[in-house]
């Protein structure tokens, strides 16, 4: 009999909170298996906007509280939660502005219709690269290969962490051999120069680790997005 495998990500871990009832409890029914990669967002606005830099933009938003529009994907997306975060801990006061999705959130962004939003970093790259848009930090970390000039959050809004995840899950009474077999192969595969590129050419970087450290990082994920939730009242459409 195959066994059934699910694509988990960060959304799976905010959605733990996000809804009260769901069919599955994303922490007890679903055995880590491995991570995929994550992926960068960044920190964007409008050139309109007159901060080129991200202690600039904070200033800016202190100067100026309930006056600037923060777009997301989405209620309850991980550009939702992250631009939450970031308000929190640098205590800012934006409107958010939730969309049907990125795209028209970056197209509202261009056209100054919104002057700020995080996004990952795939589809505002080449804006940002066309000077359409303001790239001011990137959420992880690390600096990212893609946009290597722009600095890290984190460094002005200490311990500000955001970055979408993807592995993989499966039914948390699959057998442990099949989940380390599994396991193996997938982190086999990042030692393949292909594998590694086309993971780069996505603006991400490898999660390589064993389903334990996959069950930790989900674990953690989703208790950081659920204290977010409900310290913002975030509340599902």
């Amino acid at each position: 009999m195959a066994t059934p495998l699910l694509l988990v990500n960060s959304v799976n871990a905010i959605n733990a909170t996000l809804f009260e009832k769901l069919s599955y409890n994303f922490i007890n029914d679903i055995a880590p298996v491995a991570g995929f990669f994550r992926v960068p967002m960044v920190l964007q606005v409008n050139p309109s906007v007159p901060a080129r830099t991200a202690p600039e933009f904070i200033a800016y938003a202190k100067a100026n509280p309930g006056k600037i529009n923060m777009a997301s994907a989405g209620i309850g997306s991980t550009p939702h939660v992250a631009g939450e975060l970031f308000k929190m801990m640098a205590g800012l006061n934006m409107l958010h502005v939730p969309y049907r999705g990125g795209a028209p959130a970056i197209t509202d962004l261009i056209g100054g219709q919104v002057q700020v939003m995080i996004e990952p970093i795939t589809g505002p790259l080449e804006h940002i690269r066309a000077g359409k848009l303001r790239g001011l930090a990137v959420t992880t970390t690390m600096r990212s290969e893609a946009l290597p000039d722009l600095p890290t959050l984190e460094t002005f809004v200490p311990g500000y962490e955001a970055s979408p995840w993807y592995g993989l899950g499966a039914p948390r009474n699959t057998p442990t051999e099949i989940i380390d077999r599994l396991n193996r192969e997938i982190n086999a595969a990042f030692v393949d120069p292909k594998m590694t590129r086309q993971i780069a050419e996505l603006g991400g970087t490898p999660l390589a680790g064993s389903p334990t450290d996959f069950g930790k990082l989900i674990a953690d994920e989703t208790e950081k997005w659920g204290k977010v939730i409900r310290a913002a009242n975030v509340k599902p459409e």
